[in-house]
């Protein structure tokens, strides 16, 4: 009783308006102080939430309001906010707004209390806009706040949060589970973040992607900075939120594109060098034969030089099918891609190169349970897979059965094939920068050309994709392609 005197003589002088709360209900009473400042009667309305802020509170401070309102309620977050209430005449008078912990005296109370104090209309008209805008911009810029208390060992999200990580106002963040905020690839740099920031008190500011509720990954910018005691302990940690999906999605498009067009410089600087060099060593080699047989009477030797003019004409045609070849890719990529099941392309492989098979004693085993098709062009496919068959039997290792498996899979949303054999290998470190040029051969047999792997490469990356391989000598060697 004491308590309840008290109270009431401390809000008369202080001469403002409150609600008492509950956690049922929400509101269990206004104050007359409360009715009077407005110049209602008592009890000529509901006093429930709903009515005031449909019937009572500014359109423009309604939402922050109520989010305030429930997350003190409910979390007892305690907030400080400026607003207008539509009085009895029918204009809008500003008050300031105090949860229990907010006012200027210290008011011991076992109920919430929500406190309204009147304003100056000038000064609360800046107050009010810098509300707004605060809002406002939280919602375009897409910033959320948030803060881990470590004495009451809770963590607190404003409204923008809660929005952007799809969760209902009534969850409760979690330093405990606060890992299943992140992307599983970024839960560790997350952990070491923090970490460092409550121990040793370092601030952080860095990008990460973030999983909301619903299991959409998006990137945000995350910030963060220590919040010390009186004593100089660190108590928690203070921070925001920032969606940055979209400003990450074009700078990775643009790593994309720069990649694609150094590979694509790649792909016609070694174009050049075989035109340049190949091309130029085969004329020559006619020009300087051309010359010999000029000069030479005697019929024979005439005879054995034009057998040499043969044999560089061939390979000179050879070279010219091969540049013809890669430069057709890039015209071939034009093609409509199809829906093409990998099945389909292993069994008509398969047929066109039992022969190879058989020779190599090679068993080919496919699991396509992961991705059964890909949207692709037929003869790509078909070249890709054939080229890394046949290499896997061509360069078998000779103390044992060739056995090559091939498995396709989707790995956080991308489309992958992988083809594995039990070959001889590749010693990467001598030949880790050659293995894709073209006629650059990295086995010792005597029909290696060198122009398959390129070809492959041009083919898989002319479509976006990439491929990359691992291998260890005498154990095998896997190719595993991205499809773009």
């Amino acid at each position: 009783m004491l308590q309840n005197e008290l109270f009431d003589n401390v809000m008369q002088d202080f001469n403002a308006g409150y609600w008492k709360l509950n956690e049922v209900s929400g509101i269990e009473m206004w104050s007359s102080v409360f009715y009077e400042k407005l110049g209602y009667e008592i009890g000529s309305f509901p006093e429930t939430l709903n009515y005031f802020l449909e019937t009572l509170i500014h359109e423009a401070d309604k939402k922050l309001f109520r989010n305030n309102f429930l997350m003190y309620q409910r979390k007892d977050i305690n907030f400080e906010q400026h607003i207008r209430i539509l009085n009895s005449i029918g204009d809008y008078q500003s008050f300031r707004c105090n949860t229990n912990d907010q006012l200027p005296i210290n008011i011991q109370s076992s109920t919430k209390l929500l406190f309204f104090m009147s304003l100056a209309v000038e000064p609360e008209r800046t107050l009010v806009k810098s509300y707004f805008y605060y809002q406002e911009t939280a919602e375009m810029t897409e910033t959320g706040s948030w803060y881990v208390d470590f004495k009451k060992k809770k963590s607190f999200w404003d409204f923008q949060t809660y929005k952007m990580m799809e969760y209902p106002e009534d969850h409760e963040p979690s330093i405990k589970d606060s890992a299943n905020y992140y992307a599983k690839e970024c839960r560790q740099q997350a952990a070491t973040l923090f970490f460092n920031c409550a121990v040793a008190g370092v601030p952080f500011s860095t990008e990460i992607k973030m999983l909301t509720a619903k299991g959409n990954i998006f990137w945000a910018r995350a910030i963060g900075k220590p919040v010390y005691n009186d004593l100089g302990n660190i108590v928690g940690i203070r921070g925001v939120f920032q969606s940055i999906e979209e400003l990450k999605k074009k700078e990775l498009g643009l790593e994309k594109s720069i990649d694609i067009i150094e590979s694509q410089n790649k792909r016609l600087f070694n174009f050049a060098h075989i035109v340049s060099h190949n091309l130029r060593s085969h004329t020559s080699n006619l020009s300087l034969l051309v010359q010999l047989i000029e000069n030479i009477a005697d019929p024979q030797e005439k005879a054995e030089l034009i057998d040499d003019i043969k044999k560089i004409s061939e390979s000179l045609n050879t070279t010219i099918e091969h540049l013809n070849e890669v430069a057709t890719i890039q015209t071939n990529k034009k093609q409509k891609r199809v829906l093409v099941y990998f099945k389909d392309t292993l069994r008509v492989i398969r047929g066109s190169i039992s022969h190879i098979l058989k020779s190599g004693n090679a068993t080919v085993e496919a699991d396509f349970s992961g991705l059964e098709s890909v949207n692709y062009i037929p003869a790509y496919l078909e070249s890709i897979m054939l080229n890394l068959i046949t290499n896997a039997v061509k360069y078998k290792d000779p103390s044992r059965d060739v056995v090559i498996k091939i498995k396709t899979y989707i790995n956080e949303g991308k489309k992958y094939m992988e083809v594995a054999d039990n070959g001889s290998g590749i010693d990467l470190e001598l030949f880790g920068d050659k293995i894709f040029g073209m006629y650059k051969t990295f086995h010792y047999n005597e029909d290696a050309v060198g122009i398959g792997l390129f070809i492959t490469k041009n083919q898989i990356e002319s479509l976006n994709g990439t491929i990359s391989l691992t291998s260890e000598v005498g154990l095998g060697t896997t190719f595993t392609i991205a499809f773009g």
